[in-house]
């Protein structure tokens, strides 16, 4: 199992256990176990943050300690978690389209409603002829990367390539030809 996966597979078993405490019908119990895991989150976001300072700051074409770091789904995600993350949201955007392999081209991003609009290439087929399996594919890969990388963006918007446009067929007469003297 990746890191990343392992992680996921941790976070989904603390939410089933906060969900089985809840069931239990004593309304302590949850809430000390709430209290435990904000505590375990801010102590180790405390350590992540010291870290982060000491390897340096991130700069463009840095060559910070942690810059390699950055591309990694687990790391950038508790980096973003604890708002520890030196890259903007935009970079992070980039950073998830790469890691997604989506071929499009960032039109936007509303900070304020969390909606990214992308122009994607030329869409892909699947066997079907409907074009949607690969389409689901790659947005099902887009948005977990995007929940990794940039969990700010809460929607997305994707418009197809535009089609190429026609070549223009230019008809004209030719210049005269002068006339040959004999």
């Amino acid at each position: 199992m990746s890191a990343a996966a392992a992680a996921r597979e941790a976070g989904r078993r603390v939410e089933e256990i906060l969900d089985e405490l809840a069931a239990s019908g004593d309304r302590r119990a949850p809430a000390a176990a709430e209290e435990l895991v904000r505590v375990l989150m801010e102590f180790y976001g405390a350590g992540l943050a010291r870290i982060v300072e000491a390897l340096g700051p991130v700069r463009p074409g840095s060559t910070a300690p942690i810059t390699p770091l950055l591309g990694d789904e687990l790391v950038a995600s508790l980096l973003v978690l604890h708002d520890l993350h030196p890259e903007d949201v935009r970079t992070r955007i980039g950073r998830a389209l790469e890691q997604a392999g989506a071929q499009a081209e960032m039109l936007g991003f509303d900070e304020t409603t969390g909606v990214l609009r992308l122009r994607t290439a030329a869409a892909a087929k699947s066997g079907c002829g409907c074009g949607s399996g690969a389409a689901d594919t790659t947005r099902a890969a887009l948005e977990d990367a995007l929940a990794c990388f940039a969990p700010e963006v809460t929607g997305v918007d994707i418009e197809p390539a535009a089609a190429p446009p026609a070549p223009l067929l230019q008809i004209g007469t030719r210049p005269p030809t002068p006339a040959r003297v004999p």
